[in-house]
């Protein structure tokens, strides 16, 4: 089985203002949120997160990418650090995992991520159209 993986980026912030010390960043809330879903949702052989210094995305808020080798990679932005959105991230992850070509339905989406998935980026196993 192929596995797949939930990049985080840790360091996203939502608020252009300045963290306070010992404050932990709006990607590392999300971090947090995700993992305590994790064990309730997958085999720990489906998906692995990797926390991620920095995904460039900075004036996008909390972004993570989902990706495999053979799929597309999906990079989404501008999620709250919630419950309600590492569930929904959760759920979309699934849907990937369960799509051999990675595809999802639009009508499935969760509501929570409709605005959030920003690039569709090809595998590189994609082969070149005519």
């Amino acid at each position: 089985m192929t596995k797949h993986t939930l990049f985080v980026c840790k360091s996203c912030h939502r608020s252009s203002a300045e963290l306070a010390e010992n404050q932990l960043s709006d990607g590392s809330v999300l971090l947090d949120k995700i993992t305590s879903l994790f064990s309730e949702k997958f085999a720990i052989e489906e998906l692995e997160i990797q926390p991620v210094g920095c995904l460039w995305a900075c004036s996008r808020g909390c972004v993570v990418a989902i990706s495999s080798p053979e799929k597309p990679t999906y990079l989404l932005v501008d999620l709250p650090p919630d419950a309600e959105n590492a569930s929904a991230l959760l759920e979309f992850t699934q849907m990937y995992i369960n799509n051999r070509k990675g595809a999802f339905m639009w009508e499935k989406l969760p509501k929570e991520l409709e605005s959030a998935i920003f690039a569709s980026i090809p595998s590189l196993l994609t082969k070149p159209e005519d």
